[in-house]
Protein backbone atom coordinates (compact mmCIF):
# COMPACT_ATOMS: atom_id res chain seq x y z
CA UNK A 1 0.00 0.00 0.00
CA UNK A 2 1.58 3.26 -0.85
CA UNK A 3 2.20 5.46 2.67
CA UNK A 4 0.30 8.24 3.62
CA UNK A 5 2.80 10.34 4.09
CA UNK A 6 4.11 9.21 -0.23
CA UNK A 7 0.73 10.73 -0.89
CA UNK A 8 0.84 13.73 0.76
CA UNK A 9 4.31 14.47 -0.79
CA UNK A 10 3.23 13.69 -4.08
CA UNK A 11 0.52 15.96 -3.72
CA UNK A 12 2.61 19.01 -2.05
CA UNK A 13 5.10 18.26 -5.29
CA UNK A 14 1.86 19.28 -7.69
CA UNK A 15 1.70 15.77 -8.74
CA UNK A 16 -1.84 14.20 -9.35
CA UNK A 17 -2.08 11.05 -7.00
CA UNK A 18 -4.18 8.63 -9.18
CA UNK A 19 -4.99 5.88 -6.76
CA UNK A 20 -3.11 3.28 -4.37
CA UNK A 21 -1.66 0.09 -5.31
CA UNK A 22 -0.15 -2.99 -3.16
CA UNK A 23 3.28 -3.83 -3.08
CA UNK A 24 4.05 -6.70 -4.73
CA UNK A 25 6.70 -9.19 -4.17
CA UNK A 26 8.60 -12.48 -6.01
CA UNK A 27 7.23 -14.75 -2.84
CA UNK A 28 3.82 -13.78 -3.74
CA UNK A 29 3.85 -14.46 -7.62
CA UNK A 30 1.97 -18.06 -8.23
CA UNK A 31 0.06 -20.45 -5.78
CA UNK A 32 1.46 -19.48 -2.34
CA UNK A 33 -0.04 -23.43 -1.28
CA UNK A 34 3.00 -24.39 -3.85
CA UNK A 35 5.64 -23.08 -1.97
CA UNK A 36 3.82 -23.55 1.60
CA UNK A 37 3.78 -27.48 0.67
CA UNK A 38 7.07 -27.40 -0.33
CA UNK A 39 9.03 -25.09 1.92
CA UNK A 40 10.06 -22.98 -0.40
CA UNK A 41 10.49 -18.59 -0.45
CA UNK A 42 9.37 -18.64 -4.73
CA UNK A 43 8.07 -20.24 -7.22
CA UNK A 44 10.12 -21.05 -8.53
CA UNK A 45 12.00 -24.51 -10.16
CA UNK A 46 14.38 -25.44 -12.31
CA UNK A 47 14.47 -28.44 -14.00
CA UNK A 48 16.19 -31.95 -14.59
CA UNK A 49 18.68 -31.51 -17.61
CA UNK A 50 20.04 -35.17 -18.43
CA UNK A 51 23.65 -35.96 -17.96
CA UNK A 52 24.17 -34.39 -14.79
CA UNK A 53 23.77 -31.06 -16.54
CA UNK A 54 21.39 -30.11 -13.42
CA UNK A 55 24.18 -30.52 -11.25
CA UNK A 56 23.96 -31.52 -7.11
CA UNK A 57 25.86 -28.19 -7.07
CA UNK A 58 23.07 -26.47 -8.89
CA UNK A 59 20.10 -27.94 -6.81
CA UNK A 60 22.10 -27.47 -3.71
CA UNK A 61 22.53 -23.46 -4.38
CA UNK A 62 18.99 -23.33 -5.75
CA UNK A 63 17.77 -24.90 -2.38
CA UNK A 64 19.81 -22.29 -0.10
CA UNK A 65 18.16 -19.92 -2.23
CA UNK A 66 14.26 -20.79 -1.39
CA UNK A 67 13.70 -22.46 -4.56
CA UNK A 68 13.68 -26.17 -5.97
CA UNK A 69 16.09 -28.17 -8.12
CA UNK A 70 16.09 -31.73 -9.42
CA UNK A 71 18.92 -33.13 -10.09
CA UNK A 72 19.68 -34.48 -13.81
CA UNK A 73 19.96 -38.34 -13.41
CA UNK A 74 18.54 -39.52 -17.15
CA UNK A 75 21.22 -40.88 -19.09
CA UNK A 76 23.48 -41.60 -15.76
CA UNK A 77 24.72 -44.80 -14.29
CA UNK A 78 22.96 -45.65 -11.34
CA UNK A 79 26.35 -45.39 -8.85
CA UNK A 80 26.69 -41.58 -10.33
CA UNK A 81 22.81 -41.16 -9.43
CA UNK A 82 23.20 -42.56 -6.05
CA UNK A 83 26.25 -40.78 -5.16
CA UNK A 84 24.03 -37.43 -6.30
CA UNK A 85 21.68 -38.47 -3.99
CA UNK A 86 24.39 -38.69 -1.11
CA UNK A 87 26.08 -35.60 -1.81
CA UNK A 88 22.56 -33.48 -1.94
CA UNK A 89 21.47 -35.41 1.76
CA UNK A 90 24.84 -34.16 3.60
CA UNK A 91 24.84 -30.84 1.64
CA UNK A 92 21.48 -29.81 2.66
CA UNK A 93 19.39 -29.65 5.85
CA UNK A 94 16.09 -31.62 5.80
CA UNK A 95 14.29 -28.01 5.35
CA UNK A 96 15.84 -27.84 2.32
CA UNK A 97 13.91 -28.42 -0.79
CA UNK A 98 15.59 -30.73 -3.65
CA UNK A 99 14.51 -33.75 -5.88
CA UNK A 100 15.85 -36.10 -8.67
CA UNK A 101 14.41 -37.11 -11.87
CA UNK A 102 13.25 -40.02 -13.35
CA UNK A 103 12.45 -40.65 -17.05
CA UNK A 104 10.75 -43.18 -18.62
CA UNK A 105 12.34 -45.45 -20.30
CA UNK A 106 9.65 -47.67 -22.72
CA UNK A 107 12.25 -49.99 -24.18
CA UNK A 108 13.84 -50.55 -20.83
CA UNK A 109 11.62 -51.38 -18.15
CA UNK A 110 13.66 -52.65 -15.79
CA UNK A 111 15.97 -49.91 -15.98
CA UNK A 112 13.34 -47.66 -15.00
CA UNK A 113 12.04 -49.84 -11.78
CA UNK A 114 16.03 -50.15 -10.76
CA UNK A 115 15.86 -46.34 -10.76
CA UNK A 116 12.80 -46.18 -8.86
CA UNK A 117 14.01 -48.73 -6.29
CA UNK A 118 16.97 -46.52 -5.81
CA UNK A 119 15.23 -42.97 -5.14
CA UNK A 120 12.66 -44.71 -2.87
CA UNK A 121 15.36 -47.08 -0.99
CA UNK A 122 17.46 -43.08 -0.66
CA UNK A 123 14.17 -41.57 0.43
CA UNK A 124 14.23 -39.09 -2.14
CA UNK A 125 11.15 -36.62 -1.37
CA UNK A 126 10.50 -35.06 -4.44
CA UNK A 127 10.75 -36.89 -7.68
CA UNK A 128 10.49 -34.91 -11.07
CA UNK A 129 8.48 -37.93 -13.46
CA UNK A 130 9.60 -36.89 -17.13
CA UNK A 131 8.40 -38.18 -21.10
CA UNK A 132 6.16 -40.70 -19.75
CA UNK A 133 3.74 -41.79 -22.16
CA UNK A 134 1.49 -43.45 -19.78
CA UNK A 135 1.30 -44.83 -16.43
CA UNK A 136 3.93 -47.34 -15.38
CA UNK A 137 3.97 -49.15 -12.25
CA UNK A 138 7.57 -47.58 -11.11
CA UNK A 139 6.24 -43.82 -11.75
CA UNK A 140 3.02 -45.16 -9.67
CA UNK A 141 5.00 -46.85 -6.95
CA UNK A 142 6.90 -43.56 -6.55
CA UNK A 143 3.85 -41.57 -5.90
CA UNK A 144 2.33 -44.34 -3.58
CA UNK A 145 5.05 -45.41 -1.24
CA UNK A 146 4.56 -44.49 1.89
CA UNK A 147 1.29 -42.99 1.78
CA UNK A 148 -0.25 -42.68 5.14
CA UNK A 149 -2.89 -40.94 6.95
CA UNK A 150 -2.72 -38.09 9.88
CA UNK A 151 -4.84 -38.11 12.90
CA UNK A 152 -7.98 -35.79 11.17
CA UNK A 153 -7.60 -39.02 8.40
CA UNK A 154 -6.07 -36.62 5.76
CA UNK A 155 -3.76 -38.54 3.06
CA UNK A 156 -0.26 -37.57 3.80
CA UNK A 157 2.49 -38.08 1.25
CA UNK A 158 5.86 -38.78 1.82
CA UNK A 159 7.31 -38.54 -1.81
CA UNK A 160 5.80 -35.83 -3.53
CA UNK A 161 5.90 -36.91 -7.34
CA UNK A 162 6.18 -33.74 -10.55
CA UNK A 163 4.45 -35.16 -13.51
CA UNK A 164 5.76 -33.54 -16.82
CA UNK A 165 2.78 -33.51 -19.20
CA UNK A 166 2.44 -31.62 -22.73
CA UNK A 167 -0.44 -33.63 -23.43
CA UNK A 168 -4.17 -33.69 -21.80
CA UNK A 169 -4.43 -37.25 -21.74
CA UNK A 170 -1.31 -37.90 -20.28
CA UNK A 171 -2.38 -35.05 -17.70
CA UNK A 172 -5.47 -36.82 -17.14
CA UNK A 173 -3.60 -39.91 -16.04
CA UNK A 174 -1.56 -38.45 -13.33
CA UNK A 175 -4.73 -35.76 -12.28
CA UNK A 176 -6.46 -38.79 -11.41
CA UNK A 177 -6.12 -41.76 -8.71
CA UNK A 178 -3.46 -44.84 -9.80
CA UNK A 179 -5.86 -47.73 -12.36
CA UNK A 180 -7.41 -50.39 -9.22
CA UNK A 181 -5.44 -52.77 -11.55
CA UNK A 182 -2.18 -50.99 -11.88
CA UNK A 183 -2.26 -50.76 -7.56
CA UNK A 184 -3.44 -54.65 -7.18
CA UNK A 185 -0.46 -55.54 -9.46
CA UNK A 186 1.89 -53.50 -7.17
CA UNK A 187 0.31 -54.96 -3.87
CA UNK A 188 0.60 -58.93 -5.66
CA UNK A 189 4.21 -58.29 -5.85
CA UNK A 190 4.84 -57.00 -2.89
CA UNK A 191 5.88 -53.59 -4.28
CA UNK A 192 2.91 -52.12 -2.23
CA UNK A 193 1.40 -52.43 0.81
CA UNK A 194 -2.82 -53.26 0.92
CA UNK A 195 -3.11 -50.11 2.96
CA UNK A 196 -0.83 -47.60 0.27
CA UNK A 197 -2.83 -48.91 -2.68
CA UNK A 198 -5.58 -47.86 -0.45
CA UNK A 199 -4.93 -44.57 0.31
CA UNK A 200 -3.36 -44.27 -3.35
CA UNK A 201 -6.98 -44.47 -4.75
CA UNK A 202 -8.29 -41.49 -2.93
CA UNK A 203 -5.36 -38.79 -4.02
CA UNK A 204 -4.03 -38.17 -7.98
CA UNK A 205 -1.01 -39.52 -8.64
CA UNK A 206 0.60 -36.14 -9.25
CA UNK A 207 -0.25 -33.48 -7.06
CA UNK A 208 1.92 -30.97 -9.26
CA UNK A 209 1.71 -30.89 -12.59
CA UNK A 210 4.44 -29.49 -15.00
CA UNK A 211 2.75 -28.03 -18.32
CA UNK A 212 5.21 -28.57 -20.72
CA UNK A 213 5.34 -26.20 -24.00
CA UNK A 214 7.73 -25.46 -26.48
CA UNK A 215 10.66 -26.59 -24.56
CA UNK A 216 14.74 -27.94 -25.35
CA UNK A 217 15.01 -31.77 -25.39
CA UNK A 218 11.46 -33.95 -25.09
CA UNK A 219 9.06 -31.89 -26.13
CA UNK A 220 5.65 -31.59 -28.48
CA UNK A 221 6.46 -28.12 -29.55
CA UNK A 222 3.22 -26.50 -28.39
CA UNK A 223 2.49 -23.32 -27.38
CA UNK A 224 2.36 -22.44 -23.46
CA UNK A 225 0.09 -20.32 -24.02
CA UNK A 226 -2.96 -22.58 -25.40
CA UNK A 227 -1.46 -25.78 -23.46
CA UNK A 228 -1.70 -24.39 -20.14
CA UNK A 229 -5.68 -22.68 -19.94
CA UNK A 230 -6.45 -26.15 -21.47
CA UNK A 231 -4.92 -28.37 -18.83
CA UNK A 232 -6.18 -25.68 -15.94
CA UNK A 233 -9.78 -26.44 -17.29
CA UNK A 234 -8.92 -30.31 -17.04
CA UNK A 235 -7.79 -29.96 -13.44
CA UNK A 236 -10.86 -28.38 -12.73
CA UNK A 237 -12.89 -30.94 -13.88
CA UNK A 238 -11.23 -33.83 -12.84
CA UNK A 239 -10.60 -31.61 -9.05
CA UNK A 240 -14.41 -31.57 -8.88
CA UNK A 241 -15.33 -35.29 -10.26
CA UNK A 242 -12.63 -36.67 -7.22
CA UNK A 243 -13.64 -33.72 -4.64
CA UNK A 244 -9.82 -34.07 -3.34
CA UNK A 245 -9.29 -32.09 -0.25
CA UNK A 246 -5.76 -30.42 -1.73
CA UNK A 247 -6.27 -28.59 -5.16
CA UNK A 248 -3.94 -30.06 -7.63
CA UNK A 249 -1.16 -27.70 -8.55
CA UNK A 250 -0.06 -26.59 -12.00
CA UNK A 251 2.82 -25.25 -12.65
CA UNK A 252 4.66 -23.96 -16.54
CA UNK A 253 7.49 -24.95 -18.69
CA UNK A 254 8.62 -24.53 -22.06
CA UNK A 255 9.47 -20.87 -23.33
CA UNK A 256 10.32 -19.20 -20.43
CA UNK A 257 13.67 -17.03 -20.56
CA UNK A 258 12.53 -13.85 -19.69
CA UNK A 259 10.50 -11.79 -16.85
CA UNK A 260 7.93 -11.39 -19.53
CA UNK A 261 7.24 -14.99 -20.31
CA UNK A 262 7.71 -15.71 -16.95
CA UNK A 263 5.12 -12.82 -15.94
CA UNK A 264 2.91 -14.56 -18.85
CA UNK A 265 2.95 -17.97 -17.29
CA UNK A 266 1.94 -16.86 -13.83
CA UNK A 267 -0.82 -14.27 -15.42
CA UNK A 268 -2.17 -17.78 -17.16
CA UNK A 269 -2.70 -19.32 -13.80
CA UNK A 270 0.60 -21.00 -13.38
CA UNK A 271 1.05 -22.03 -9.34
CA UNK A 272 4.67 -22.19 -10.48
CA UNK A 273 7.40 -21.79 -13.09
CA UNK A 274 10.30 -24.41 -14.29
CA UNK A 275 13.08 -23.15 -16.37
CA UNK A 276 15.08 -25.11 -18.12
CA UNK A 277 17.09 -24.04 -21.25
CA UNK A 278 18.74 -21.54 -19.91
CA UNK A 279 20.36 -22.57 -16.77
CA UNK A 280 22.61 -24.62 -19.28
CA UNK A 281 24.33 -21.59 -19.23
CA UNK A 282 25.09 -21.21 -15.66
CA UNK A 283 28.24 -21.66 -13.74
CA UNK A 284 26.69 -24.77 -11.95
CA UNK A 285 25.53 -26.23 -14.73
CA UNK A 286 27.89 -29.63 -15.50
CA UNK A 287 28.29 -29.19 -19.50
CA UNK A 288 32.02 -27.97 -21.11
CA UNK A 289 32.68 -24.65 -21.48
CA UNK A 290 32.52 -24.87 -25.54
CA UNK A 291 28.85 -26.07 -25.27
CA UNK A 292 28.24 -23.00 -22.90
CA UNK A 293 29.64 -20.77 -25.51
CA UNK A 294 27.69 -22.37 -28.12
CA UNK A 295 24.59 -21.66 -26.12
CA UNK A 296 25.24 -18.75 -25.32
CA UNK A 297 25.58 -17.01 -28.88
CA UNK A 298 21.73 -19.34 -29.66
CA UNK A 299 19.01 -16.59 -31.10
CA UNK A 300 15.38 -17.71 -31.32
CA UNK A 301 15.33 -19.76 -34.60
CA UNK A 302 18.47 -21.65 -34.21
CA UNK A 303 17.12 -24.81 -32.58
CA UNK A 304 15.63 -27.94 -34.45
CA UNK A 305 14.01 -30.85 -34.09
CA UNK A 306 15.56 -34.95 -34.37
CA UNK A 307 15.51 -38.31 -32.97
CA UNK A 308 15.45 -39.05 -29.49
CA UNK A 309 18.32 -41.60 -27.95
CA UNK A 310 15.87 -42.93 -25.44
CA UNK A 311 12.57 -43.76 -28.05
CA UNK A 312 14.77 -43.39 -31.74
CA UNK A 313 12.73 -46.77 -32.74
CA UNK A 314 9.34 -45.21 -32.11
CA UNK A 315 10.30 -42.08 -33.91
CA UNK A 316 10.23 -39.82 -30.93
CA UNK A 317 12.02 -36.26 -31.30
CA UNK A 318 13.73 -33.80 -29.32
CA UNK A 319 14.48 -30.00 -29.25
CA UNK A 320 18.14 -29.13 -29.81
CA UNK A 321 20.25 -26.41 -30.62
CA UNK A 322 21.56 -25.94 -34.54
CA UNK A 323 23.86 -23.58 -34.61
CA UNK A 324 27.44 -24.41 -34.57
CA UNK A 325 26.57 -28.11 -34.63
CA UNK A 326 25.53 -30.57 -37.27
CA UNK A 327 24.06 -32.76 -35.04
CA UNK A 328 20.52 -32.46 -35.79
CA UNK A 329 21.25 -32.99 -39.77
CA UNK A 330 23.00 -36.03 -39.09
CA UNK A 331 20.38 -37.76 -36.83
CA UNK A 332 17.76 -37.29 -38.88
CA UNK A 333 19.87 -39.25 -41.54
CA UNK A 334 20.37 -42.00 -39.00
CA UNK A 335 16.59 -41.94 -38.82
CA UNK A 336 16.12 -42.34 -42.12
CA UNK A 337 18.29 -44.84 -42.81
CA UNK A 338 16.61 -46.96 -39.79
CA UNK A 339 13.19 -46.15 -41.49
CA UNK A 340 14.56 -46.83 -44.92
CA UNK A 341 16.41 -50.58 -44.30
CA UNK A 342 15.77 -53.50 -42.04
CA UNK A 343 19.27 -54.31 -41.76
CA UNK A 344 22.72 -52.27 -41.54
CA UNK A 345 23.57 -55.05 -44.50
CA UNK A 346 20.80 -53.64 -46.72
CA UNK A 347 22.22 -49.85 -46.15
CA UNK A 348 23.74 -49.16 -49.75
CA UNK A 349 27.36 -49.17 -49.96
CA UNK A 350 28.11 -45.87 -50.23
CA UNK A 351 24.96 -44.67 -47.76
CA UNK A 352 27.35 -46.86 -45.21
CA UNK A 353 30.89 -45.69 -46.46
CA UNK A 354 29.43 -42.11 -45.82
CA UNK A 355 27.94 -43.41 -42.89
CA UNK A 356 31.18 -44.62 -41.19
CA UNK A 357 33.23 -41.63 -42.05
CA UNK A 358 31.17 -38.38 -41.78
CA UNK A 359 28.89 -39.34 -38.83
CA UNK A 360 30.17 -42.72 -36.58
CA UNK A 361 33.02 -41.96 -37.76
CA UNK A 362 34.41 -45.33 -36.97
CA UNK A 363 33.59 -48.58 -38.94
CA UNK A 364 30.08 -50.60 -37.85
CA UNK A 365 32.15 -53.21 -36.37
CA UNK A 366 33.83 -50.56 -34.01
CA UNK A 367 30.64 -49.12 -33.26
CA UNK A 368 28.69 -52.44 -32.61
CA UNK A 369 31.48 -53.36 -29.99
CA UNK A 370 31.31 -50.11 -28.20
CA UNK A 371 27.58 -50.79 -28.11
CA UNK A 372 27.49 -54.45 -26.98
CA UNK A 373 30.10 -53.28 -23.76
CA UNK A 374 27.25 -50.94 -22.55
CA UNK A 375 24.06 -52.71 -23.06
CA UNK A 376 25.81 -55.54 -21.51
CA UNK A 377 26.36 -53.59 -18.42
CA UNK A 378 22.94 -51.41 -18.59
CA UNK A 379 20.18 -54.41 -20.54
CA UNK A 380 21.70 -57.48 -21.74
CA UNK A 381 18.04 -57.87 -23.12
CA UNK A 382 18.69 -55.80 -25.49
CA UNK A 383 21.38 -57.49 -26.90
CA UNK A 384 19.39 -60.64 -27.01
CA UNK A 385 16.83 -59.33 -29.22
CA UNK A 386 19.81 -58.03 -31.48
CA UNK A 387 21.22 -61.43 -31.79
CA UNK A 388 17.71 -62.30 -33.76
CA UNK A 389 16.41 -58.77 -34.70
CA UNK A 390 18.82 -57.37 -37.26
CA UNK A 391 17.18 -54.07 -37.52
CA UNK A 392 17.14 -53.83 -33.76
CA UNK A 393 20.83 -53.83 -33.86
CA UNK A 394 20.60 -50.96 -36.23
CA UNK A 395 18.52 -49.46 -33.93
CA UNK A 396 21.11 -49.86 -31.31
CA UNK A 397 24.20 -48.77 -33.47
CA UNK A 398 22.53 -45.61 -34.51
CA UNK A 399 21.26 -45.08 -30.28
CA UNK A 400 25.25 -45.42 -30.35
CA UNK A 401 26.01 -41.87 -31.68
CA UNK A 402 22.71 -40.59 -30.38
CA UNK A 403 23.84 -41.30 -26.68
CA UNK A 404 27.18 -40.56 -27.13
CA UNK A 405 26.63 -36.84 -28.63
CA UNK A 406 25.33 -35.49 -25.93
CA UNK A 407 28.22 -37.12 -23.88
CA UNK A 408 30.66 -35.52 -26.45
CA UNK A 409 28.83 -31.68 -25.33
CA UNK A 410 29.35 -32.74 -21.42
CA UNK A 411 33.23 -33.40 -21.58
CA UNK A 412 33.58 -31.12 -23.89
CA UNK A 413 35.74 -33.34 -26.72
CA UNK A 414 37.26 -30.88 -28.88
CA UNK A 415 37.15 -33.57 -32.02
CA UNK A 416 33.34 -33.88 -31.90
CA UNK A 417 31.82 -30.23 -31.80
CA UNK A 418 30.06 -30.31 -34.65
CA UNK A 419 28.60 -33.28 -33.39
CA UNK A 420 27.11 -31.96 -29.94
CA UNK A 421 23.59 -32.93 -29.05
CA UNK A 422 22.43 -29.86 -26.94
CA UNK A 423 19.11 -29.67 -26.00
CA UNK A 424 17.32 -26.61 -25.60
CA UNK A 425 14.11 -24.44 -27.22
CA UNK A 426 13.40 -20.69 -28.61
CA UNK A 427 13.33 -19.57 -24.93
CA UNK A 428 17.22 -20.00 -25.04
CA UNK A 429 17.52 -17.35 -27.59
CA UNK A 430 14.93 -14.81 -25.78
CA UNK A 431 17.40 -15.40 -22.89
CA UNK A 432 20.36 -14.18 -24.52
CA UNK A 433 18.72 -11.32 -26.21
CA UNK A 434 17.64 -10.23 -22.94
CA UNK A 435 20.50 -10.61 -21.12
CA UNK A 436 23.20 -8.89 -23.85
CA UNK A 437 25.05 -6.04 -22.35
CA UNK A 438 23.41 -6.31 -19.35
CA UNK A 439 25.21 -7.62 -15.55
CA UNK A 440 24.23 -11.01 -16.35
CA UNK A 441 25.83 -11.21 -19.63
CA UNK A 442 29.10 -11.91 -18.06
CA UNK A 443 29.56 -15.80 -17.52
CA UNK A 444 30.91 -15.24 -14.03
CA UNK A 445 28.07 -13.89 -12.82
CA UNK A 446 25.83 -15.94 -14.71
CA UNK A 447 24.34 -18.58 -11.74
CA UNK A 448 21.49 -20.33 -11.45
CA UNK A 449 20.01 -18.17 -8.52
CA UNK A 450 20.74 -15.28 -10.36
CA UNK A 451 19.51 -16.27 -13.17
CA UNK A 452 16.34 -16.86 -11.20
CA UNK A 453 16.26 -14.06 -9.13
CA UNK A 454 16.25 -11.45 -12.11
CA UNK A 455 13.55 -13.35 -14.13
CA UNK A 456 11.25 -13.40 -10.76
CA UNK A 457 12.02 -9.78 -10.35
CA UNK A 458 11.95 -8.69 -13.94
CA UNK A 459 8.16 -10.89 -13.83
CA UNK A 460 7.22 -8.99 -10.89
CA UNK A 461 7.70 -5.14 -11.77
CA UNK A 462 6.10 -6.47 -15.34
CA UNK A 463 3.43 -7.81 -12.90
CA UNK A 464 2.81 -4.25 -11.23
CA UNK A 465 3.00 -2.38 -14.21
CA UNK A 466 0.21 -4.32 -16.19
CA UNK A 467 -1.78 -3.90 -12.79
CA UNK A 468 -1.17 -0.24 -13.11
CA UNK A 469 -2.14 0.05 -16.67
CA UNK A 470 -5.35 -2.05 -16.08
CA UNK A 471 -6.29 0.55 -13.55
CA UNK A 472 -6.03 3.11 -16.67
CA UNK A 473 -2.48 4.54 -15.32
CA UNK A 474 -0.84 5.69 -18.80
CA UNK A 475 2.60 3.99 -18.91
CA UNK A 476 5.74 4.43 -20.94
CA UNK A 477 6.81 1.76 -22.71
CA UNK A 478 10.15 1.38 -20.36
CA UNK A 479 8.14 0.83 -17.32
CA UNK A 480 7.66 -3.07 -19.27
CA UNK A 481 11.28 -3.64 -19.39
CA UNK A 482 13.83 -4.88 -16.95
CA UNK A 483 17.84 -4.97 -17.14
CA UNK A 484 19.31 -7.83 -15.35
CA UNK A 485 20.72 -6.52 -12.07
CA UNK A 486 22.83 -8.26 -9.17
CA UNK A 487 19.99 -9.40 -6.74
CA UNK A 488 20.35 -10.68 -3.20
Amino acid sequence: MLPSADVARGRAAGLDVIGELPGTYPEWLGDQGFTAAHGLRYPYVAGEMAHGISTTGMVTELARAGMLGFFGAAGLPLPRVEAAVTALAGALTPDRAWGVNLIHTPREPEWEERTADLLLARDVRRISASAFLELTPAVVRCSAAGLRTDPAGRVVRRTHLFAKVSRPETAAAFMSPAPPALLNALVERGRLSREEADLAARVPVAQDITVEGDSGGHTDNRPLVTLLPRILALRDRIQRRHRYPEAIRVGAAGGLGTPQSVAAAFALGAAYVVTGSVNQTAAEAGISAEAKRMLAAADLTDVIMAPAADMFELGVKVQVLRRGTLFGVRARKLYDLYRGHDSLEAVPAAERTALERDILRASVTEVWTEAERFWNDRDPAQLRRAATDPKHRMALVFRWYLGRSSVWAVTGDPGRVLDYQLWCGPALGAFNQWTAGSWLADPARRTVAQIARNLLEGATVLTRAHQLRSLGVPLPHRAFSFTPRPLA
